[in-house]
């Protein structure tokens, strides 16, 4: 009897799991669908006001800033995933005010002085603030703590499972503020060059984090909040900082193409790619969207035992994620002559920029979850070694096609070197996990009968 009710509470919590990750992912799908549209139509208005070489300026700066950021928090935004739920999972609720409290600071902190040493560098090199950069990089420099910071707080929101008030915020709040700021602007007489509009996603990240930080304390209460606070530095940080090369890693791999065409190529050319990138992401987001409802999740069945739950969880995300990736990217190309158009005739160029990107994007997504179960469950070395391999690969493609064949070039060497990652990732996880991430993998163990 007992063995049975054991039973029926395993498949009970299985079930509950299952339908959580997929309204979570639904919810957050249908938030960054309308950031995606706020961020599509913020790109388009800066477009349109500061033209192609401010706009070429304005995109390599939040490229580095956008990096920089997410590498501040030292990891600890992926650790709360890791670390919160499995604490919570023991009843250490004395690490998990610990974590918090000492996660909110140290990204703080490491935001601001990633900001300071980055312009100590750049001040003793001279002649790039003395250039058309110099004013958009030092407000950027202020942004980025306050990306540091938000970032984590996306991470806290996630580990708990508040997939709406993790994303909303910094992905569809922050964009509506900085489009209604930089029109605000230039009415009142602001020359719309990229400095303004770096100075308007300061005023707007600001705001996001202030609405952000509020809820999210109001959400966690009292109860967690108040109490004895324990902290593992030593365990966190040697899971943390890896995760860290990570998100560093991965941050320049997703930007590598767009970093190497700032060396090699004037800024409107930079700019005509960078649109192509944007669009791109109406694709990416579905398998960001599954990460943020599943990641956690996986986390959580480990640490409760429930490798059949974990396993299943794996196997739904990577079916879902190919399938609405595969959708999404469809659309996206057919949809991409008006969606590139409305930057301006000459942006239509970048079309196949952008086929080449999504179909990179599928490919990718046919390996399933096997990064979020390195960086969750262990491995996240081999995930920081695979990511620092195929950043690599990616800039030698790069410096390798671009001059001879431009834009596409770097699309070109994107799509391989994503696929390959992913790939690799897959490898990993079956190696050091034993479970099988990519989508098709099933429909080969039930051919073979394994």
């Amino acid at each position: 009897m007992a063995a049975g009710l054991s039973f029926d509470a395993t498949v009970g919590r299985l079930k509950a799991a299952r339908s959580g990750a997929g309204l979570s992912a639904v919810s957050v799908f249908a938030v960054r669908i309308a950031a995606a549209g706020f961020a599509y139509a913020a790109q388009v208005l800066m477009v349109r006001l500061m033209g192609g070489t401010e706009y070429g300026i304005f995109a390599t700066v939040w490229v580095w800033m956008t990096i920089l950021g997410h590498t501040a928090t030292l990891g600890l935004s992926q650790g709360a995933c890791r670390f919160l739920p499995a604490a919570e999972a023991r009843g250490h609720r004395a690490e998990m005010r610990g974590f918090l409290a000492g996660g909110a600071a140290a990204s703080m902190a490491g935001g601001l002085a990633v900001s300071l040493i980055g312009l100590v560098a750049l001040r003793a090199e001279g002649h790039l603030l003395a250039g058309p950069y110099g004013v958009p990089i030092v407000i950027g420099a202020l942004v980025l703590p306050l990306l540091a910071f938000q970032d984590y707080l996306e991470g806290v929101a996630r580990s708990r499972n508040w997939a709406v008030l993790a994303i909303a915020p910094p992905y569809l709040l922050r964009q509506g503020l900085m489009m209604a700021a930089m029109v605000v602007a230039v009415l009142a007489g602001a020359p719309a060059k990229a400095s303004v509009a770096l100075a308007c996603m300061l005023l707007a990240t600001g705001i996001a984090v202030t609405v952000q930080g509020g809820l999210l304390l109001v959400r966690l209460g009292p109860p967690l909040l108040r109490g004895e606070r324990r902290y593992r530095w030593r365990e966190w940080m040697t899971a943390c900082l890896p995760i860290a090369a990570v998100e560093l890693a991965a941050a320049a791999f997703a930007f590598v193409d767009v970093l190497v065409l700032g060396l090699l190529m004037p800024p409107a050319a930079v700019g005509l790619y960078f649109a192509a990138t944007r669009i791109q992401q109406l694709v990416i987001l579905v398998h960001y969207a599954a990460s943020a409802a599943t990641a956690q999740r996986f986390t959580a069945a480990k640490a409760q035992g429930d490798m059949a739950g974990l396993d299943n969880l794996v196997r739904d995300q990577a079916r879902w994620v190919l399938g609405a990736t595969a959708l999404v990217g469809a659309g996206t190309v057919i949809a991409a002559p008006l969606l590139l158009g409305l930057f301006g005739p000459e942006f239509r160029e970048s079309l196949p920029v952008l086929t080449v990107l999504v179909v990179g994007s599928v490919g990718a997504s046919l390996f399933g979850p096997g990064e979020d179960l390195l960086t969750m469950l262990g491995g996240e070395k081999l995930c920081a070694g695979i990511t620092v391999a195929m950043l690599g690969l990616g800039a030698v493609l790069c410096f390798a096609l671009v001059p001879w064949l431009g834009l596409i070039g770097a699309a070109l060497a994107m799509a391989c070197v994503t696929i390959l990652r992913a790939a690799a990732m897959a490898v990993g996880a079956r190696a050091i996990h034993g479970i099988a991430t990519p989508a098709f993998s099933q429909v080969f163990a039930r051919r073979t009968g394994r």
